[in-house]
C-alpha cells in the first residue's frame, strides 16, 4: 500500500485517510467535513485548470484546492 497526499491521486482514484498535517491552516475544519482517519476519499474530478479539486469523503462532494489537499496524507 502506497501513502502519498491527496493532490497526487488521479481522476477516479480511490484511498483512505492516514492523517492530515498538524500546522494545516484548515485542519479543524477538515476535520470536520470528514477527513479523519480511515475515511474512504475519492478524487471526482480537477477543473481544467488543474485546481480547485473535486472530492468525495464519506460519500459528500467537496471542491477543494489543490494546497488544502496537499495537507492530506493518504493510502490506497
Amino acid at each position: 500500500m502506497n501513502e502519498r497526499t491527496l493532490d497526487q491521486l488521479n481522476p477516479g482514484e480511490h484511498a483512505h485517510v492516514v492523517g492530515l498535517d498538524p500546522a494545516h491552516p484548515l485542519r479543524r475544519r477538515l476535520l470536520e467535513l470528514g477527513f479523519v482517519r480511515g475515511a474512504p476519499v475519492t478524487v471526482v474530478r480537477r477543473a481544467p485548470m488543474g485546481d480547485p479539486f473535486e472530492v468525495r469523503v464519506n460519500g459528500t462532494d467537496l471542491a477543494l484546492r489543490a494546497a488544502d489537499l496537499h495537507g492530506i496524507r493518504v493510502r490506497q
